[in-house]
């Protein structure tokens, strides 16, 4: 078996300016802390990052997550379902320095499954009848049109159109992995991580504990080792 271990300091190779990067987890616990060290050691800029939420912008708030790179200003998109715990995200969308798609975190969860599956998207009833279905209104931000989602009317009732999600990397935190890369996650390690590890070309998982394979027990393991390209062992 062909060892998946990869030091941190080769991250930068899975790395370029303008790539789309998810990141797992939700306010922080979940999302790979040196993984995120090593994208904003390595000097990619531009980014499209997707995940929960924005985590924090002030790591004595709470772990900074995905706020580390929104604060070294890398990211130019984040599709989100919520920022309101990162300061300085709010202020880089208010000042119109940084782009981002609010979406529920529920449908987000669902666009991720479906780019994942090869879906041509999600049908969803959340926000119809507001502006961001509303095809007949123009939806401006900052003297910016965003996008609008399609209203499809099914058996007589409308639904909102979400194109799926997929990335070229996601980045996850696991509690234990085995040498394969089957993953265990803790608590809220599991809310999208699982989803993101099919829906990225590359998967790399940093992990606080590395065991042998088949000492994990089949029905534990919530990411299959087959999506999973490298492992970061514990420092």
């Amino acid at each position: 078996m062909k060892s998946k271990r990869l030091e941190i300091d080769k991250v930068a190779a899975f790395l370029h300016d303008g790539m789309t990067i998810m990141y797992g987890g939700f306010m922080g616990n979940g999302t790979p802390p040196r993984l995120i060290q090593a994208i904003l050691d390595s000097g990619v800029k531009d980014l499209t990052v997707i995940g929960d939420d924005a985590a924090f912008s002030d790591a004595s708030k709470g772990p900074e997550g995905i706020g580390l790179l929104i604060r070294n200003k890398r990211v130019k998109k984040l599709i989100t379902g919520h920022i309101g715990l990162n300061k300085e995200a709010q202020r880089q969308m208010l000042a119109g320095e940084m782009e981002i798609e609010l979406s529920p975190i529920g449908t987000i969860a669902e666009r991720i499954r479906a780019g994942g599956s090869g879906l041509g998207g999600v049908l969803t009833p959340t926000g119809v009848g507001t502006s961001v279905g509303d095809v007949e209104q123009a939806l401006t931000f900052n003297g910016q049109q965003l996008n609008r989602k399609p209203v499809l009317n099914i058996n007589g009732k409308d639904y909102l159109l979400e194109l799926p999600l997929t990335a070229d990397l996601a980045v996850l935190e696991a509690v234990q992995a085995d040498k394969f890369g089957n993953l265990v996650y803790y608590t809220s390690m599991r809310n999208h991580n699982p989803l993101m590890a099919f829906a990225a070309t590359t998967v790399i998982a940093e992990v606080h504990q590395v065991v042998e394979v088949g000492c994990i027990d089949p029905d534990h393991v919530m990411t299959p080792g087959v999506l999973v390209d490298h492992i970061i062992y514990p420092a």
